[in-house]
């Protein structure tokens, strides 16, 4: 009864199946979204060091690089929301064990994978860049960071991994302080190995990349140190680090599941890169203006991927307790603040659209109007973008994660690409712009057909459980083809 006590008061501090669903789901939220805000900031600030220190080389090396480093977080994202919804469903039923052997689990698998991921990648460097087609003169550069960073990769992922763990067990505010740790170190060491300021080594551009590397072991021993002091929830004692060692029904579930989420951030990742392509075809200072309007997009979606976030964790706990009569209004209160966050970041930049644009190129830049037509209209297309997030976190808490890949798809590749080559040539550049609202149509009708149609509750996040029923082998069946089959998009 000892023991019993503090886990209760432990299992209340991330309960999202009591309270009131509004505050509660804005205040899970909030830190998410502070945490998102601060990564977004910290990649700017190294980009500013890199740039200012080593020039436009050194700057074209490093973003090579975190093309890799992307393709390697987007499959952490798909397996680390598999385990964030196997936690937050455990959370719910009240079975810390389980939770505990999830984490344990993937915590396991993450470590040896990242580990030959770390020494396959530092070999591979040169034949990786060349794939990418390096230009020649940032090649070299590119090679001495990526090979740090691909060091730093076990420590990187791991700590994305626990932070999505602790986010499913309700709690958002210590993944959010040991971001800021991590982005506090490697803004602050980036100058110091890049110049070689005080007792430091002069690094170049792999003192940025060491700085990347100091920064996330540093954060992540840091959270495991705490996560023992305070004895929270996840921690592993005793026999509990049994857990360490893969379970092959929670890997095979996490694999299952998470590979259509990975696979979904790779695919927008390669629709932006056609997007680009075609609007370089538009030249220099349209190439520029859409550079700008991405850099505020980033911001402007942030609402919606952090509501959704919060969605997922807080259903999946009420789908584990059982409380389904929760799970729509948890789903209509998530709706309801992205859109009204989301619109309200739309028209403070429709406000302010020119002095903040002209930050990035000048009062005078012939881009500078270019830039406030493709913000009038394409940016609004974020408010249908965050109803969408909303709808699909809520079916992927229980498992459905094929159909919305499938809806993203549709939107992302046919629609998109197919507005714009059927309306190029009466359109020109606009067909692109226009492209954006456009996708976001269609994938919210898809989605919230697909959410009404309510098949989506016959799925399961469940470990090692047969198939029950017509709707969830089904499920199951698409979850283990190939996954060409099924595409992906976003706004």
């Amino acid at each position: 009864m000892a023991d019993a006590q503090p886990r209760s008061r432990a299992l209340g501090r991330g309960d999202l199946t009591q309270g009131s669903i509004g505050p509660t789901l804005l205040k899970f939220a909030l830190p998410t979204l502070a945490s998102s805000i601060i990564q977004s900031l910290n990649g700017t600030i190294n980009s500013i060091w890199v740039g200012r220190f080593l020039g436009e080389s050194a700057l074209a090396a490093t973003s090579n690089a975190n093309i890799v480093m992307f393709l390697l977080i987007s499959f952490v994202f798909g397996f680390g929301m598999a385990a964030t919804i196997l936690v937050g469903q455990a959370f719910g039923r009240k079975d810390v064990e389980q939770a505990r052997r999830v984490v344990g689990t993937t915590a396991g698998a993450f470590l040896l994978i990242t580990i030959v991921v770390a020494i396959a990648g530092w070999y591979l460097c040169p034949a990786i860049l060349k794939l990418l087609g390096t230009p020649p003169a940032a090649a070299p550069l590119a090679l001495a960071y990526l090979r740090v960073i691909f060091l730093a990769m076990p420590a990187l992922l791991l700590l994305t991994m626990l932070m999505m763990s602790l986010r499913g067990a309700g709690d958002s505010l210590t993944p959010l302080w040991f971001m800021l740790v991590a982005v506090v170190l490697d803004s602050g060491l980036n100058p110091v190995f890049i110049r070689g300021l005080g007792p430091a080594p002069r690094l170049g551009i792999a003192g940025s990349a060491t700085a990347t590397l100091i920064a996330n072991y540093t954060a992540l021993v840091a959270l495991l140190v705490f996560i023992y002091a305070r004895d929270l929830p996840l921690r592993l004692k005793g026999r509990e680090l049994g857990y360490l060692l893969p379970n092959r029904a929670i890997v095979k579930t996490i694999v299952v599941k998470g590979f259509p989420m990975g696979i979904q951030m790779i695919v927008i990742s390669l629709s932006a890169l056609a997007l680009v392509g075609m609007v370089n075809g538009h030249g220099v200072d349209t190439a520029a203006a859409f550079g700008v309007a991405m850099q505020l997009w980033t911001y402007v979606q942030m609402p919606a991927m952090a509501l959704g976030a919060a969605v997922s964790a807080m259903v999946a706990q009420n789908i584990g307790a059982g409380l389904w009569n929760r799970v729509g209004a948890v789903t209509r209160s998530g709706i309801i603040y992205s859109v009204v966050i989301t619109a309200a970041l739309v028209l403070l930049l429709t406000i302010a659209d020119r002095p903040v644009m002209a930050l990035f190129m000048g009062p005078n830049s012939p881009a500078l109007p270019i830039a406030r037509h493709i913000h009038v209209v394409a940016t609004w297309n974020f408010i249908l973008f965050g109803i969408t997030m909303v709808l699909f976190a809520t079916v992927r808490a229980n498992g459905a994660v094929w159909a919305p890949l499938i809806i993203l798809t549709v939107g992302l590749l046919p629609v998109r690409f197919g507005f714009i080559l059927g309306t190029d040539q009466w359109l020109g550049a606009n067909a692109i712009w226009w492209s954006f609202p456009v996708s976001s149509f269609a994938n919210l009708a898809l989605s919230v057909g697909y959410y009404l149609q309510g098949s989506w509750k016959k799925a399961r996040m469940t470990v090692a459980q047969p198939c029950p029923d017509e709707d969830e082998c089904i499920e199951e069946a698409l979850a283990t083809r190939e996954a060409g089959g099924a595409l992906k998009p976003a706004g």
